[in-house]
């Protein structure tokens, strides 16, 4: 269960951002999205590295440009 503190004057937009905010940290929808369809294990493995190989250039890219 979420809870989102909302302020007395605060608009029912910025109360909705917060709680869009802290349900997409959950991870729910991640999780549906995974179990909605069978990855094997090997196909799963092989996208981590392929992020991360990712992640590691844009690092690296944001380093030098420093």
């Amino acid at each position: 269960m979420l809870y989102i503190n909302v302020k007395e004057n605060e608009s029912l937009d910025k109360a909705l951002r917060k709680f869009k905010k802290k349900f997409e940290k959950t991870g729910v929808v991640k999780e549906v999205r995974s179990r909605m369809a069978f990855e094997k294990p090997c196909i799963r493995r092989r996208q981590q590295m392929i992020h991360a190989k990712y992640k590691l250039k844009m690092q690296t890219k944001a380093a030098e440009g420093k």
